[in-house]
């Protein structure tokens, strides 16, 4: 069994350490994720959840506002802004010292999302622009580095690099080279995300999660977010509803393999998830 490494990574000028696996909760402020349970649009509904991520032991929020589902609707820029400032406050004001992350592709609104309300950390699924949410290249204005690239280097908070390559030899040629990019840039805390459910069929999916150690090559903290996907629900022959003991089952391998943080639906499961892999390397 793999040992999780000592990562630090720097929260708003304090180093949050991932020796011990983090659990990060999903605040989705959309109409349409594919997760019904997790779409969260009035202001009880967000205080509530913000909340219960807290309370069941989530040490990161993650809030987004354009879904990432297969055939989700194409959200603009100022909705996507709308949505969050909405939720931003209401959490901010909820929980002033919370660690907030942004689930965001646009340079625009990560910069909004730090500067206006103080979120620590921007989670992009898009590969530093490599594909939209609806698998088309995003308009790039430097041939150098990605938009979004260039905006973490202004912003100096961590960042989320998730891939959407299918397979692991794509993964990590691409890794280093972005890597690299967001080290020229200065960009100091990367956290890596293989991007399950991304570009991968449900083979590909689990070949990645058989061989994920393999990327501790880098060095880098590795974030892993399976919950309630498709190559759980589908695997098994069930609903998205039913998925949670699936769900739970991949979070306990993908710590076993070395994952830093859990990003997911169901905190608490996931807390005790991490506390029995915890046990085991005492």
């Amino acid at each position: 069994m793999n040992m999780q490494l000592d990562y630090t990574i720097n929260v708003r000028g304090k180093l949050l350490s991932l020796k011990q696996p983090q659990v990060m909760g999903i605040l989705n402020c959309t109409p349409d994720s594919f997760y019904a349970g997790s779409r969260k649009q009035t202001e009880k509904e967000i205080i509530d959840r913000a909340n219960q991520i807290i309370a069941e032991g989530g040490s990161i929020i993650d809030i987004g506002a354009y879904s990432t589902r297969p055939g989700a609707a194409e959200v603009s820029e100022e909705e996507e802004m709308k949505r969050l400032r909405f939720a931003l406050s209401l959490v901010r004001k909820e929980h002033p010292d919370s660690i907030i992350s942004i689930d965001t592709y646009r340079a625009k609104v990560a910069q909004m999302s730090v500067e206006e309300y103080g979120a620590d950390i921007i989670n992009d699924v898009s590969e530093g622009g490599l594909t939209g949410i609806v698998d088309t290249p995003l308009e790039q204005t430097d041939d150098v580095y990605p938009e979004i690239f260039r905006m973490m280097g202004q912003l100096k908070v961590p960042y989320i690099l998730m891939s959407v390559q299918g397979n692991l030899h794509d993964m990590i040629k691409n890794f280093s080279k972005e890597v690299q990019q967001l080290r020229d840039l200065s960009v100091k805390d990367i956290i890596l995300d293989p991007g399950f459910g991304f570009g991968k069929d449900i083979q590909a999916n689990y070949d990645i999660l058989s061989d994920m150690d393999e990327l501790r090559c880098f060095e880098l903290p590795i974030l892993v977010g399976v919950s309630r996907k498709r190559m759980i629900h589908q695997l098994l022959d069930i609903s998205v509803d039913e998925a949670l003991n699936g769900t739970t089952i991949v979070n306990t391998i993908s710590l076993m393999k070395g994952a830093n943080i859990l990003r997911v639906h169901d905190v608490k499961e996931a807390v005790q998830a991490v506390k029995i892999v915890e046990q085991l390397s005492k």
